[in-house]
């Protein structure tokens, strides 16, 4: 049942009155550069974070062998993290209430040209309700939301009566193989809440992912001699167009699809990146492109895969040059399902009602056509899977900002939800009390 009313506002109260220290907090995160790979440093900051709280620490590494061997894994590359995981384990006294992960990720994308940026990107800035940042919104205020939901708690000499795992992630914007080696390492919880900037509303369904490169081998001559040799980059633009064909005919199969087919176009492809040639007067004899494309729940990783890799064979074989010269495809990241929250659970009905109360209106649901953590736990834990946090705007693009406004009612939400799944106990004593 919802928390007692005194108690209900007690805890928003507590979040507001350290909401000017985790907003400090949440732009410390955002100074780090943490991009692929260059994780280590906040990892740290992060463990002395945890520790300092009391939390009982867990810090691992990557078990490659582990994860490849896993049907939810991704491929490793020269590209790949080796920053550890962090885990913080809070321990009640007494073991009375839902035990519940709560989990974010550290690891941002590039920024771009820093020219584009209104002001430096790992320098966070706070003009009116938004606070600037690359990784500022996606998702380093989700991140300090975790902590202080639970500083919240304590500020009025109370915790969750269950034990609730804060785990710190690497690898989500790449691979997803950092959330996947907390399930491996055998974290489990009765619930998990990952607080993504998902607009104050909660990830009904999710695409999966998968990140894919094509490489054509060209004839190189000179330009004065073209027509004697072969150009790798027409040859990909032209694997390119096939490949918008194959992308058209996945959204075709939104239809009778719940939470997709009236979406207008529920399926993209990326061309994310494309390199190639050596020389402006040289035919250029090689060409890579870096492909991201969605897939829809229930669509295996394997079977996208597969079909991307007969596309791209049936039209190499119909192309002149190709025919004779066929491209490679490797994929090399995100090897993702999507999933669908179903309705119902009995932590879906708590977070409705923690939202209501801390923002006044009802929890609503939506699709979202990205890779989200999420997944690790709906498909392999089956438990409970609940992506939901603050407003923001540009994520993975220039002037990322996230709603301070918004982070506040979350960072309520978060408490509220924490104190009625988790069940409350005085720091003081082994009391335990279920709200």
């Amino acid at each position: 049942m919802p928390l007692d009313p005194a108690l209900r506002d007690r805890i928003i109260a507590a979040v507001d009155a350290g909401f000017s220290e985790q907003v400090a907090y949440t732009q410390d995160l955002i100074r780090f550069p943490s991009l692929r790979g260059e994780e280590q440093a906040i990892q740290d900051f992060v463990f002395r974070a945890m520790r300092d709280r009391g939390l009982a620490m867990d810090r691992f590494a990557m078990d490659e062998a582990a994860i490849t061997a896993h049907p939810g894994g991704a491929p490793f590359s020269a590209e790949h993290s080796q920053a550890p995981i962090v885990v913080g384990i809070h321990r009640p006294r007494n073991e009375a209430g839902r035990s519940l992960i709560l989990q974010a990720h550290v690891d941002v994308v590039p920024t771009g040209p820093a020219d584009m940026w209104s002001r430096p990107p790992f320098e966070p800035a706070i003009q009116g309700d938004w606070v600037y940042g690359r990784g500022g919104a996606d998702m380093k205020a989700g991140h300090a939301a975790n902590l202080f939901c639970l500083d919240a708690l304590r500020r009025i000499g109370l915790q969750p009566a269950a034990t609730v795992y804060v785990q710190s992630v690497v690898e989500e914007e790449s691979t997803g193989n950092g959330a996947l080696m907390t399930h491996l390492r055998g974290y489990k919880a009765d619930a998990v809440l990952i607080p993504e900037p998902e607009e104050e509303m909660l990830v009904r369904a999710n695409t999966g992912v998968l990140w894919f490169q094509v490489e054509v081998r060209g004839v190189p001559v000179h330009v004065r001699e073209m027509g004697a040799g072969a150009n790798a980059i027409d040859a990909a633009y032209r694997i390119i167009a096939d490949l918008r064909g194959l992308e058209e005919e996945w959204n075709a199969r939104k239809a009778g699809r719940p939470h997709f087919e009236n979406e207008e176009h529920p399926i993209n492809l990326n061309i994310g990146k494309i390199e190639g040639g050596d020389w402006a007067s040289s035919v250029p004899c090689w060409c890579r492109i870096d492909c991201r494309v969605s897939i829809y729940p229930g669509t295996s990783a394997d079977e996208a895969a597969r079909e991307i890799r007969e596309r791209i064979g049936a039209f190499a074989r119909s192309d002149r040059f190709l025919a004779n010269n066929p491209p490679s495809v490797d994929f090399n990241g995100f090897h993702a399902e999507g999933y669908v929250l179903e309705p119902g659970s009995d932590a879906e009905t708590v977070l409705g009602h923690a939202h209501e109360a801390a923002t006044g209106s009802a929890l609503k649901s939506f699709m979202t056509a990205g890779y989200l953590d999420t997944r690790v736990y709906a498909l392999y834990d089956r438990i409970p899977a609940l992506c939901y946090g603050p407003k923001s705007e540009n994520i993975h693009g220039v002037d990322e900002r996230v709603s301070l406004a918004s982070l506040k009612r979350i960072t309520a939400t978060m408490a509220l939800f924490v104190a009625e799944w988790c069940g409350v106990e005085s720091i003081a004593t082994s009391a335990g009390a279920r709200g």
